[in-house]
């Protein structure tokens, strides 16, 4: 796939040469700066060392002190409250973090409190009837829903009539009209003041936790070892990691590596990680883990695992997880070449926009990581569907730039139930609408889209020489980290450099050397998945890449090489 070199704009010197002689670091790293609007020495300050005591005031969030005074209520008169969230790692990870808090430091009865996880496949995504039934018919009278609710009108309503009153902690966008809740906490809200919008699921309930930690005079120092829960489903929903989120991340992720729970430790051990973790592990290590128990089994094992108390408990419990992933990489593996059959088989597949597909035998577990893989493939918005009690149900990923929650919300006609946001969204339908939806879907995108949406793009930050990828230039975009949207991982780009030695390894992996004309710095390259590169390479013309740099040790030797993004051939 042909991709599109985009190289952000070249930052002023008037404003990138202060700010390198201010904190001492090399002009090039300065612009790394400026170009993430840090433009003096307060500002680096701030962005290398994220205090936690720059946390917004939770008050400032529309409905806290309703939601605090509800809490309360319900705390001191012995009510029964249900902690209540979604299956994946943002869900569980928010009912952890409030289940676990509530019950150590409350000084609420064990009886009165417990958490419910929905079952991916019996109830779908959100708040549930049967939840709302299972709380009722319990005695429960408080349902703090987290990474869910913002567009449950109906069945906040239904709630109601059950007297069970809810507090919200979403981060989703709200619909049209909010729900009859208690009380409503999700910073996207048009009504809200609060500051920073981007918050995860499990950010907007920390900020209820720490909103009753003021009001209650509980100390910060009982909240704060949660920030780790919190790092993984910044991490995991690909939340911007800026503001508050790149606060909690760096904290987080401090609790990680230095006095890590039982839970994440065990899931480190399984995952193989032996050094300490950044932002990286947690996406590829923890979270598809974490999200596989609510996949291919029931994401009640993700809690209980990340509410383990023992290194016995954890363990037995992240292997359980463990097993639970390979068999969803299996599924993921198996039904992706499916999906890539079935759209090489469509007579006019090229000419499309978008791609729908439908089978009724898919798992419902892995459908939005196989409307990845086909993006991977064939860059254009994809929705995977498949049969569900007798409904079709899937996921929805998008290009970058291409709203398809907006285009899907154009389709609503079709569909029963559906939500989400810019890049990925989830939906339910009649299946006698699926050949309707898809070529409504097709009707839409193709009237929105622009032709460049639909070619993968690499965004490029500076280019630099080979001198300046050196041990030291890496230590200092470590300090970079944690890395995310808003803050990526830098890309840079070097021009007209002589590439010796390609070689493939794995089968579907390049390694190669590059050098620059009238240097004798070599720099060891290596290229993931770009075998089809070989023949470019073979002809030891000059070549320009673009890389990120990374460590490489080979008996106990460290060295800096070259993460190849994408290489295409010189210009004359």
């Amino acid at each position: 796939m042909n991709k599109i070199w985009r190289k952000k704009p070249e930052p002023e010197e008037a404003l990138y040469l202060p700010l390198a002689s201010a904190i001492n670091v090399n002009p090039l790293l300065a612009k790394l700066l400026v170009q993430r609007k840090i433009t003096d020495f307060d500002a680096a300050k701030a962005f290398f060392r994220p205090s936690i005591d720059a946390l917004h005031d939770p008050f400032l969030m529309r409905d806290m002190d309703k939601a605090v005074e509800r809490l309360t209520r319900a705390v001191f008169s012995n009510e029964k409250i249900m902690v209540f969230g979604d299956y994946d790692v943002d869900g569980t990870t928010s009912v952890a973090t409030v289940y676990d808090f509530l019950k150590n430091n409350t000084g609420i009865l064990p009886e009165n409190l417990t958490f419910y996880i929905p079952d991916r496949y019996g109830e779908g995504y959100g708040i549930s009837t049967k939840g709302i039934d299972y709380a009722a018919e319990n005695g429960f009278t408080l349902i703090i829903a987290l990474d869910c609710g913002i567009k449950s009108v109906d069945k906040i309503n239904y709630a109601n009539t059950r007297q069970i009153d809810f507090i919200i902690c979403d981060h989703h966008n709200p619909g049209d009209e909010l729900p009859a809740a208690y009380a409503v906490l999700d910073p996207k809200r048009g009504d809200c003041r609060y500051p920073f919008k981007e918050l995860s699921g499990c950010g907007v309930g920390f900020k209820l936790l720490q909103a009753y930690c003021t009001v209650h005079q509980i100390s910060f120092e009982k909240l704060y070892p949660f920030v780790d829960l919190l790092c993984v489903s910044i991490a995991a929903d690909i939340v911007p990691m800026t503001g508050e989120n790149r606060i909690f991340a760096y904290h987080g992720l401090k609790i990680i590596n230095e006095s890590p729970r039982e839970g994440l430790k065990a899931l480190g051990a399984v995952a193989g990680f032996t050094k300490a973790l950044n932002i990286t592990n947690v996406v590829f290590g923890f979270a598809p883990r974490i999200n596989a128990a609510g996949r291919i089994a029931h994401a009640n094992g993700a809690v209980q695992l990340l509410l383990a108390s023992n290194a016995i408990e954890a363990k037995k419990l992240a292997d359980n997880v463990n097993i639970n992933n390979s068999a969803r990489k299996d599924f993921d593996s198996t039904i992706t070449q499916e999906a890539i059959a079935m759209i090489e088989a469509q007579e006019n597949y090229a000419d499309l926009k978008s791609t729908v597909l439908f089978k009724s035998d898919w798992h419902k577990g892995v459908v939005g990581i196989v409307a990845s893989r086909c993006i991977e493939k064939y860059y254009r918005p994809t929705i995977i569907l498949t049969q569900s009690n007798d409904m079709a149900g899937g996921s929805a990923r998008s290009v970058d730039g291409f709203d398809v929650y907006e285009a899907i919300c154009e389709c609503q006609d079709l569909l029963q139930q559906f939500g989400g946001h810019t890049h990925a969204a989830g939906m339910t339908l009649k299946l006698e609408n699926v050949a309707a939806f898809r070529t409504k879907f097709e009707q839409v995108v193709s009237s929105k889209i622009l032709p460049h949406q639909m070619i993968a793009k690499i965004d490029i930050d500076i280019e630099v020489g080979l001198d300046f990828a050196n041990a030291k230039t890496y230590k200092i975009l470590k300090q970079m980290e944690p890395f995310g949207p808003g803050n990526m991982t830098p890309v840079f780009i070097t021009q007209r450099v002589w590439p010796a030695y390609p070689r493939i390894v794995g089968e579907r992996h390049l390694k190669f050397t590059v050098k620059q004309s009238n240097s004798n710095i070599q720099k060891e390259c290596i290229a993931w998945g770009m075998a089809d590169k070989f023949a470019l390479l073979s002809t030891l013309k000059p070549i320009d890449i673009c890389y990120i740099l990374a460590e490489n040790t080979f008996n106990d030797s460290t060295t800096i090489e070259l993460n190849i993004k994408d290489v295409r051939e010189a210009e004359v």
